[in-house]
């Protein structure tokens, strides 16, 4: 067939009615319940059917029916409220006093996933919903914040079982015209492309626009006409498995995002960067801030560090992406000319400082040798992090590795149902999500009605057991099955029954199978007369991890059984739409991951916030969030060397937990009561999920910690022509160059050695510096309480005065230690660069007394 062109005739949507198409096109609806509910009673099955994609949805929608709406005061009206409500939203005020940013500068936010809504499927998992969420919850705060990502026309895979429980994988394209996304043009109005130069040819994007509230996210889309079919492929899948499709995707994510700002006028005064996947953006970045500011590359690299945050996902080396380097080499190249290094030199940058050259190229290393602000996504997982990176920062201790953490949060309002919303409107306030910093508001909550929150809650439950027998009866309508197995469906779960759901990806680590330990004992869970529970399931898992499809098949076997059929589900195909489903109906939230593999995990936020109680590892979030009024503990937060071992502790301890604490208390009801002490639970874990593991929260927190700092740094480095940040570049140059002339005695007690509780003790310490000054370096003692080892437990660093000099770089500094504890204490002194975070935590430049480590 001959090439032609496309185009779509969209219905004529009469001006009373206007609002709707751009309500469509702005995501701020997916996260408000009247909006939602505007687009629901426009045709409610249709709705549904369409997958809740109001682009798709109202171009589907008659013309018949449109001008009867047109003519329907109630609808007006309702339109008229979500109307006001959006207004209000579009001329709000920024709520985050420390980020003020001229209007061409932005935050660069990028992700190489983003999941806002399932109608756009351009994510796989946890870090995508997270990004996702980030976004929104910038909107409603005001943070001049720009989402950047890649649009991919097959997203990630849409599962489906064969008639054995195989998890088998389909790639539905996504249609442009029925996406929320606008292409950007130039002031002349022509398509903005992108041209990035690459082994196998210029790599050309164009740039897709998203309306999310007050926040812009950008996508960039190599899927173009002029393009050959190994560009185009580039954007084709979320993860390419293809090496050199990988780096590409990768390559395009970071340079394209800072060139995609660029074009549109925008400049990246702020640079946060989600995994190495988008660590690239420095070099562009590092560019740009040369041309702009007239600075070499050291003053640049200076500028770019302390405006860049780095937040890592992933508590486990082997999740990290690391690349041969010749696949690097050609996309570096022309970085390396500008900067004045040799390649080499530039691909070093993605290996440990002073490491032997592994021909391996870490995204991660290269991310965080571009960024002065480090996180991991819980207080757990931030430690796991600091070990596990600690080769980064040579001789430094572990618990001074300069990564931080900040816990992930979630966007409640996408999450909680609207009969809770309804609730909360009632007894909270009208206003009450644009207000979940406040602790007297959020602990309102008490004040519901025990009977008011369990027949919401009981009405959630009925809602995802009603959708789980229209999803099952289409799965097995699908797969063909026989007359029985459909009819079957019908009774599939009970209204009445504690249920129990599990939801995430099939990862091996995250143990989905570990109820399936003891059959003959779930069983009987299932099947008691009086106290009976049920199991939902759902989760997807990577196409290449057969160990992860043998689980769901497993599951699948176990559901299959006569004795268990009736309740026990698996839903395909897990989502947004299917999980908001799930953490809105269920009675607990299990989750059994193997510690400390997780890093986060938000689903049983989401799930607290509607109430259900986490049966939870001590791993992730649930090691801050868990308090026995809120929830239940698996195991103590052990870890085993042998992992069978622990598997089968942790099922034993998961099946005591359910028998004699979870579901005695579901079903402690009195004279026709429901169950109050669960109830008294269910309030605790929503307060506690509202208030502290929001995304409200969570941006608060990073504006508080990083932006504005960063911000603060930016436009302090490039005051007066970049004035600071030369300074610092020419510090930092003498600093490694003479370094290495330090030596550093063994430091003296000038007293006796044994004390009691109160002493004090003088130390001394002679230090040679070379051409080095005192006013350069900080001279610290370091000491603390010493384990069975000989190794330090909670130590500290203390600075020590400049005592005498005794000749030409040759100096006594002294310190005064008051014992505060008893025990066995250990001390010793080293030397580090004086200046901020970044130049003191600089690799290479820290040196102990008598190189002692």
């Amino acid at each position: 067939m001959e090439k032609m062109q496309i185009y779509k005739v969209y219905p004529a949507i009469p001006e009373q009615l206007s609002f709707l198409d751009d309500l469509a096109r702005n995501l701020w609806w997916c996260w408000n319940h009247e909006a939602i509910e505007l687009f629901r009673r426009i045709h409610p099955s249709q709705w549904e059917k369409i997958g809740k994609n109001p682009v798709a949805f109202l171009s589907d929608i008659s013309q018949r029916r449109f001008d009867a709406l047109s003519k329907d005061d109630s609808f007006l009206g309702h339109l008229g409220r979500v109307k006001a409500k959006f207004d209000r939203m579009v001329s709000s005020v920024t709520q985050i006093k420390e980020i003020d940013l001229p209007p061409k500068e932005t935050i660069a936010y990028l992700s190489m996933e983003f999941g806002l809504h399932e109608s756009l499927p351009f994510f796989a998992g946890g870090l995508g919903i997270l990004a996702g969420d980030h976004l929104k919850a910038a909107s409603s705060l005001g943070i001049p914040l720009t989402g950047i990502g890649l649009f991919f026309r097959e997203g990630y895979f849409r599962q489906f079982l064969d008639h054995h429980g195989w998890q088998q994988e389909t790639y539905p394209a996504n249609d442009v015209f029925d996406l929320p996304v606008e292409q950007v043009k130039d002031a002349s109005g022509f398509d903005i492309i992108l041209e990035i130069p690459g082994p196998a040819g210029v790599i050309r994007a164009c740039i897709w626009r998203v309306a999310v509230g007050k926040i812009r996210l950008l996508l960039l889309d190599t899927n173009l006409p002029g393009n050959p079919k190994n560009i185009r492929d580039i954007t084709s899948r979320l993860y390419a498995s293809h090496g050199e499709t990988r780096v590409a995707q990768e390559i395009l994510l970071g340079i394209g995002g800072i060139k995609a700002l660029q074009a549109m006028g925008l400049f990246p005064h702020i640079c946060h960067m989600n995994e190495g996947h988008c660590a690239f953006a420095g070099l562009e970045r590092i560019s740009v801030l040369m041309d702009m500011f007239q600075v070499d590359f050291s003053s640049a690299l200076q500028i770019c560090k302390r405006s860049g945050i780095f937040t890592t996902h992933t508590p486990v080396a082997a999740g990290h992406d690391e690349f041969p380097k010749e696949l690097i080499l050609p996309y570096i190249k022309p970085y390396a000319d500008k900067f004045s290094l040799s390649p080499a030199e530039l691909l070093a940058w993605g290996e440990p400082h002073g490491s032997q050259d592994t021909g391996k190229f870490s995204m991660f290393i290269f991310g965080v040798k571009l960024s002065g602000y480090i996180n991991g996504v819980s207080r757990l997982h931030g430690q796991v992090a600091r070990r596990m990176w600690q080769p980064l920062w040579p001789r430094r201790h572990v618990e001074e590795i300069p990564i931080s953490h900040i816990t992930n949060g979630v966007h409640i309002c996408s999450y909680l149902s609207r009969h809770k919303n309804a609730l909360f409107e009632r007894y909270l306030s009208s206003d009450w999500s644009n207000r979940l910093s406040s602790p007297e508001l959020i602990s309102r909550i008490e004040t519901i009605e025990d009977s008011d929150l369990w027949h919401v809650h009981e009405l959630d439950r009925s809602t995802l057991i009603r959708k789980c027998r229209q999803w099952v009866l289409a799965q097995h309508e699908r797969r063909n099955a026989p007359r029985n197995e459909l009819d079957d469906v019908s009774g599939l779960l009970d209204h009445h029954v504690l249920t129990i759901c599990f939801a995430r990806r099939f990862a091996t680590y995250k143990r989905a199978g570990l109820l399936l330990k003891d059959i003959p004992r779930l069983t009987r869970l299932i099947n008691d007369e009086t106290r009976p529970i049920q199991l939902v399931f759902a989760g997807k898992a990577h196409p290449n991890d057969r160990e992860g499809k043998e689980i769901i098949r497993q599951i699948i076997e176990f559901a299959k059984g006569p004795d268990v059929r009736h309740r026990v589900a698996f839903l395909e195909n897990y989502d947004i739409n299917i999980a908001r489903y799930m953490v809105q109906g269920c009675d607990v939230w299990l989750n059994t991951p193997r510690r400390p593999n997780e890093a986060c995990g938000t689903s049983g936020m989401k799930a607290s916030a509607n109430g259900g109680l986490n049966v939870s590892i001590l791993d992730g979030w649930w090691c801050e969030g868990f308090r026995e009024s809120r929830g239940w503990s698996i195991g103590n937060g052990d870890a085993f060397d042998n992992h069978e071992y622990q598997d089968e502790v942790e099922s034993q301890a998961l099946f005591n937990t359910l028998e004699n604490d979870v579901i005695p208390l579901f079903y402690d009801r009195k004279r026709g009561q429901p169950p109050l002490k669960w109830i008294a639970m269910m309030k605790e874990a929503m307060r506690m999920a509202i208030f502290d593991f929001s995304s409200d929260r969570m941006v608060r927190e990073y504006s508080t910690r990083y932006y504005g700092p960063a911000s603060a740094n930016f436009k302090q480095l490039t005051a007066d022509g970049a004035a600071k940040a030369r300074e610092l570049a020419q510090t930092q140059s003498r600093l490694s160059s003479l370094w290495h002339t330090i030596v550093v005695s063994k430091p003296v007690l000038v007293t006796d050695s044994d004390f009691t509780v109160g002493d004090t003790f003088r130390i001394t310490l002679k230090i040679f510096l070379g051409e080095l000054t005192p006013e350069e370096v900080e001279v610290q003692v370091y000491h603390g309480k010493l384990r069975v080892s000989d190794e330090f437990e909670g130590s500290r660093a203390e600075s020590m005065w400049l005592h005498e000099t005794l000749s030409q770089g040759v100096h006594i500094y002294a310190c005064t230690i008051t014992c505060s504890d008893s025990g066995r204490f250990g001390y010793t002194a080293r030397v580090i660069p004086r200046g901020d975070e970044v130049l003191s935590h600089t690799p290479g430049l820290i040196t102990w007394a008598n190189g002692t480590d």
